[in-house]
């Protein structure tokens, strides 16, 4: 494999740690999930960061995190929906392993986070229009950023890390005998 590392990418209710959380434990790897790290340096819950510091105040904190777990080895990282809105955090993340972006329709992500009180973008107003907005503006740097885009619809959490953990298998073949492998959507 290019890099010992797995990002993953991609709006809130797109299933980042559920996901990460499962390749990191079949693939043996560490797993880490940014939004935890920030809670635990901290030592309170996101909300109250975004209450006390606004989001700028937020994206500085998420910013420590991803440079801070990106030098390690051997880690899977769920990263938060936004991180990849800084040029630094995507450079971080591109540069120190694999990005793996984790796309889902809105309305599925709709489903996933409509009673969520714990996600302070999707509070107040419409949540699907707020997260129409967000698809809206963030696919196409999810997109960009991405080795492999893995479309989380219907089908089950191992059923995606299995076939993540295949489309990794097969980049790291193709490697070790000097084929390159094209993204794979």
């Amino acid at each position: 494999m290019k890099l010992d590392n797995i990002f993953f990418v991609g709006l809130m209710g797109a299933g980042k740690t559920t996901i990460g959380r499962l390749i990191a434990k079949q693939m043996d790897m560490v797993f880490y999930d940014s939004d935890h790290e920030i809670e635990r340096k901290t030592g309170v819950k996101i909300p109250l960061i975004f209450e006390l510091e606004g989001e700028a105040g937020f994206r500085k904190r998420e910013t420590a995190v991803i440079e801070e777990l990106s030098q390690l080895n051997n880690i899977v990282m769920a990263t938060g929906g936004g991180a990849v809105l800084l040029p630094e955090n995507r450079t971080l993340l591109k540069n120190h392993g694999q990005v793996i972006y984790l796309r889902a329709n809105v309305h599925d992500l709709w489903l996933r986070t409509r009673n969520d009180k714990t996600r302070p973008l999707l509070q107040g107003g419409n949540i699907k229009q707020k997260l129409e907005q967000l698809y809206i503006e963030r696919d196409p740097i999810y997109t960009a950023l991405a080795d492999y885009i893995v479309d989380t619809g219907a089908q089950s959490a191992v059923d995606i890390t299995n076939h993540i953990e295949q489309l990794l298998q097969k980049q790291n073949a193709d490697e070790t005998y000097g084929k390159e492998h094209p993204s794979a959507t």
